[in-house]
């Protein structure tokens, strides 16, 4: 009984798997991941997709020479409209389109560390992988494809640089709509996209979504996005929320919506930190100041040997602002808690430190509770735009890390149709290079951003929903990148 068992599980070992599941089990096999029933069903719907990109369509060539300098403003827009109108008459009136519709994206959702971002870089990997290579999987029925385009991002990231693309568009074009001419842009960039940390929090980003997803999807690009969030929960009570549901609609029309809300467990916290990036201390502790000194100590062995520099160092942003560093070396930066998270930052900063330095000090991080929701959005932007760069972010707290972000309950309230929207022209919110600005009936100018609302406690508004999401990602990935070998040194 016990050699049938046997061979039926070699059996088993070696039955076609796709490349998601093949790459999964391996990572099993080698002790880095523990078998999660959820995320092999998600490997096998990833699977899936991935041998259904042999039929993808291409991208719609442009047959024209339009160039900017020889077009009027408003050629590149009509093409672009008529080339998406074309094609989606042919599809729906006559079914005889050349090619077939392009595969449906993927909107996986489920608690943080449940493995969502891990199996879609698995499946990013996956595509394109040569017959040659020692990974791919001879004995799987996956199908080898032609050379496909591709992006990974975050969706901070992909938002900021949606923003910026309409904001060089309109320099030259500004009555024209710039949405069907960034989606063209991004088609013809990258056939899949792979988003981690999909979230919306600021009311310029609602609006944009549904029309830009539209037109990606006419343009035959193929979506994967994670989120902590359902996608009924999306910009949950945000202002004008009503205006961003047909997006929602859209995203469980046309996408395939899976929920990883089964793994329930948090993997990241199983990782073993060493301790040498989260330091804290408490100066009451007997009246004294010894635990303080202590933890000045360390962060200045980190810093390093290199003297720090006796001149700031002006740090160019997008759209032509800058950040100053007041205490740098040629590898890290440090500041006060306040010098990043008091200041009306953004992604758009955090970024641009984290391509300048592979390491970032951040000092005197208090405890962050209802009484810091601004302070609190802003830091978590940061330490997600420091994952994913793999930035090493060494902080010093007043609180042990497991004490660093404290629970809160608010009452979300939408405003539909109680103030009219504009944009400033400076500062920045988590996705964008302007400030939203609310303008009330009474004629008061308000500001409006991911990092919060001026005047406005945020507990009151939508983004505190998402924010206390975003705070136990943010704890799980402290937990991760303090591991030794973490971050780029």
């Amino acid at each position: 009984m016990k050699t049938v068992m046997k061979n039926m599980a070699a059996q088993q070992r070696f039955l076609p798997t796709g490349p998601v599941t093949a790459a999964y089990e391996r990572k099993v096999d080698a002790g880095e991941v523990q078998r999660d029933h959820a995320q092999v069903a998600l490997a096998a719907k990833l699977d899936a997709l991935h041998e259904s990109l042999t039929s993808l369509p291409p991208v719609p060539v442009r047959t024209d020479k339009l160039t900017e300098s020889n077009s009027t403003s408003s050629s590149p827009l009509l093409l672009i409209r008529s080339l998406a109108s074309v094609q989606s008459f042919f599809r729906k009136k006559f079914h005889w389109w050349s090619f077939s519709p392009p595969p449906r994206g993927m909107y996986i959702h489920g608690p943080v560390g449940a493995g969502k971002s891990f199996l879609m870089d698995l499946f990013y990997a996956s595509v394109n992988v040569p017959e040659d290579d020692p990974c791919f999987n001879h004995d799987s029925h996956s199908l080898k494809h032609a050379k496909i385009t591709k992006r990974r991002v975050h969706f901070h990231a992909f938002m900021l640089d949606v923003h910026h693309r309409i904001f060089v568009y309109k320099q030259s074009h500004p009555r024209d709509d710039a949405i069907p001419i960034i989606a063209q842009q991004l088609a013809q960039e990258a056939q899949i996209l792979c988003f981690d940390e999909f979230q919306v929090t600021d009311v310029a980003d609602a609006m944009i979504l549904k029309r830009l997803f539209l037109s990606l999807l006419d343009w035959n690009v193929v979506v994967v996005a994670t989120s902590n969030r359902s996608p009924d929960a999306l910009y949950e009570g945000g202002i004008n929320r009503s205006l961003f549901l047909p997006f929602i609609d859209m995203l469980k029309h046309t996408f395939d919506i899976i929920s990883m809300d089964d793994s329930a467990k948090d993997y990241r916290l199983e990782t073993r930190a060493d301790g040498q990036s989260y330091f804290w201390s408490n100066k009451d502790v007997h009246g004294e100041n010894n635990s303080d000194s202590n933890l000045q100590a360390q962060l200045k062995e980190i810093f390093g040997d290199a003297a720090s520099r006796t001149e700031a160092e002006v740090v160019h942003v997008f759209f032509g602002r800058t950040i100053q560093v007041a205490r740098l070396n040629d590898r890290c930066a440090w500041f006060d808690f306040s010098e990043l998270c008091y200041q009306p930052l953004g992604a758009a900063d955090y970024i641009s430190l984290c391509d300048r330095f592979p390491v970032l000090i951040v000092d005197r991080v208090p405890q962050l509770d209802a009484n810091h929701l601004d302070e609190a959005r802003r830091f978590v932007t940061l330490i997600d735009v420091c994952y994913e760069s793999r930035t090493r972010l060494v902080l010093g707290a007043k609180v042990p890390l497991d004490e660093l972000f404290v629970d809160f309950e608010a009452q979300v309230e939408s405003s539909d149709g109680n103030e009219e929207l504009f944009v400033s022209e400076t500062g920045g919110s988590s996705s964008s290079f302007a400030t939203t600005m609310i303008r009330t009936k009474e004629g008061e100018q308000l500001e409006w951003s991911a990092t919060g609302r001026v005047g406005v406690s945020l507990a009151k508004l939508s983004a505190t929903n998402d924010l206390a999401f975003s705070f136990r990602r943010a704890a799980s990935r402290l937990v991760e990148m303090g591991g030794k070998e973490w971050g780029r040194q």
